[in-house]
C-alpha cells in the first residue's frame, strides 16, 4: 500500500497536470473560435467565386481541365499538425495520406504541410519535395497563393498529370473528417447545367475568356488557403476535445487519489490512536 507521501506526492503531480492540460484547452478553444470565423467569412467568398467561375465555363474548354502529359507523376498536397496533443487527428492524417499515395503510386511528387506527417513519410523513405511546415502553423494566403501557383505552372509544362489533395474537414466539435478531391484537372464545383446566360448577368471585360483564366487561379489559389484554415479549425477542435478528455480523467484521478489519502491518514490516526490505548493500559 502506497505510504502518505506517495500519495500526496502523486497529487500534486496530477494537479500540476490539471492546471497544463485546462490552459491547453482554453488556448486552443480561442484558436479554434479565431478559425471558425475565418473559415466561414472565406466560405461565401469562395462559392460565389466558383458560382461565376462555372458560369464561364460552360461554353469553354479550359487547358486545366485535362492533364499536358498523361504520363508524368501525380502531385499529392497532403495535411497534417506540427504538433501532438491532439488525440488521433495526426495518426488519422497520415493514414489518409499514406492511402492517398498508394493510390497514386510512390513516385508521386509530395507537398507535406505539417511536421507530423513530414516525419513519418521521411521513415517511410517519402521525402517531400521542400519544408511546407509553416503553413501548418501560420495560415498564411500570400504562401497559399505561391504554392497554387507552383503547382498550376507545374501541371501546364507537363511536370505533373494531377493534383490530389488530402486534408482534415473540420464537421464538428467531436468529428473531424478526412478527405481528398482533386485540384488539378479543373473540374467544375457545382455542374450544373442550367445556369443562364452568363452575358445576361454580368458586364464582361475585358471578355470571358481573359476573366476565365484570372478567375480561375484566384479560385486554385483560395482553394489551398482554405484547405489551411479547414485543416487548422478541425486541429484545434481536435485538440480542444482531447484536452477537455484529459482534464476529466485528471480530475477522476484527482478524487481517487484524495479519497485513498484521506482513507490512508485516518487509518494511520486510528492505528495510533489504538497504540497508545494499548500503551496505556499496561
Amino acid at each position: 500500500m502506497a505510504t502518505l507521501k506517495e500519495i500526496k506526492s502523486r497529487i500534486a503531480s496530477v494537479r500540476s497536470t490539471l492546471k497544463i492540460t485546462s490552459a491547453m484547452k482554453m488556448v486552443s478553444a480561442a484558436k479554434l473560435h479565431k478559425a471558425q470565423q475565418a473559415f466561414e467569412s472565406l466560405s461565401a467568398y469562395e462559392f460565389e467565386l466558383n458560382s461565376i467561375l462555372e458560369e464561364l465555363s460552360l461554353s469553354k474548354k479550359s487547358i486545366y481541365s485535362k492533364a499536358i502529359n498523361e504520363a508524368a507523376p501525380a502531385a499529392i498536397v497532403a495535411l497534417s499538425s506540427n504538433s501532438s496533443l491532439c488525440g488521433a487527428f495526426n495518426a488519422n492524417a497520415i493514414k489518409a495520406a499514406r492511402q492517398a499515395i498508394e493510390a497514386q503510386g510512390r513516385q508521386a511528387v509530395l507537398y507535406l504541410i505539417g511536421k507530423k506527417l513530414s516525419d513519418s513519410l521521411l521513415r517511410d523513405g517519402l521525402k517531400p519535395i521542400r519544408d511546407l511546415n509553416a503553413l501548418s502553423q501560420h495560415c498564411s494566403y500570400e504562401q497559399a497563393a505561391q504554392l497554387a501557383d507552383e503547382l498550376i505552372e507545374s501541371f501546364l509544362e507537363g511536370k505533373i498529370s494531377r493534383v490530389e489533395l488530402v486534408w482534415t474537414h473540420y464537421h464538428s466539435m467531436g468529428k473531424q473528417i478526412n478527405q481528398s478531391e482533386t485540384f488539378l484537372p479543373y473540374s467544375p464545383v457545382f455542374k450544373k447545367q442550367d445556369w443562364p446566360a452568363v452575358e445576361e448577368k454580368y458586364i464582361l471585360e475585358p471578355d470571358k475568356e481573359a476573366l476565365f483564366e484570372e478567375l480561375l487561379r484566384k479560385a486554385l489559389r483560395l482553394r489551398i488557403y482554405s484547405l489551411l484554415i479547414d485543416n487548422a479549425t478541425a486541429e484545434h477542435a481536435s485538440r480542444t476535445v482531447a484536452m477537455q478528455s484529459a482534464s476529466d480523467n485528471a480530475q477522476n484521478i484527482l478524487s481517487e487519489l484524495t479519497l485513498e489519502y484521506n482513507k490512508s491518514r485516518q487509518a494511520k490516526i486510528t492505528a495510533e490512536i489504538l497504540d497508545l490505548a494499548a500503551g496505556s493500559q499496561q
